[in-house]
């Protein structure tokens, strides 16, 4: 048994979203920038530190199951339009890639309101330009809820909490291993603060 098939919970149901279009027997860049950094959850043959442009990591999407409920949801990330990310680059093996994607859609498509998407990144270990598939927030699905402010995105998250546990959680998370990184992230660092504060 390979490695990504340990990982695909049992009660993620398979998704009906065509593949992407990729030329055949190529390795797969694929772009994380929360969770997938730290946990991709299959067999990979490197990682990279990587930026692309055009999007930027946002607290974008609301939570009713995972970090909320549907009476109290709460925030997750997504990748949301303008500015520019920094994250990993984890090359996933031809061999294994269509397993692989369909384990990514079934773990960041449960309602859709991520979209599959290949994006041009920038490897920052030596410059290169390479294709990736990434999972950005769709603007039209009802889970998207824009650019709250430091303010609001806290007072969310400090009273939020669902199936995987209390929001602040998430944050805190995601917080620390951003910081493990190397990668700032001022404004998730604000809220957390707030957040922090809001629990005193």
């Amino acid at each position: 048994m390979s490695k990504y098939d340990l990982v695909i919970e049992p009660d993620l149901p398979p998704v009906d979203h065509p593949m992407p279009e990729l030329p055949e027997n190529e390795d797969l860049w694929i772009f994380g920038y929360g969770s997938l950094m730290w946990r991709p959850g299959f067999e990979h043959k490197a990682v990279a530190d990587a930026q692309i442009y055009g999007y930027h990591r946002s607290f974008c999407v609301s939570s009713v199951v995972h970090r909320g409920t549907r009476e109290n949801p709460g925030l997750v990330l997504g990748l949301d339009a303008g500015g520019s990310c920094r994250g990993k680059a984890i090359l996933c093996p031809a061999s294994i890639r269509e397993p692989v994607i369909d384990y990514l859609y079934r773990r960041e498509m449960v309602t859709k309101v991520y979209v599959p998407k290949m994006v041009s990144l920038k490897l920052l270990n030596d410059g290169r330009r390479v294709s990736a598939l990434t999972f950005v927030a769709d603007p039209h699905h009802e889970q998207y809820c824009g650019s709250p402010s430091i303010e609001d995105a806290a007072k969310i998250i400090a009273r939020a909490s669902g199936r995987g546990g209390p929001n602040r959680d998430y944050l805190y998370s995601t917080v620390e291993h951003l910081d493990e990184f190397g990668i700032k992230d001022g404004p998730l660092h604000a809220i957390m603060q707030l957040v922090q504060k809001l629990g005193e």
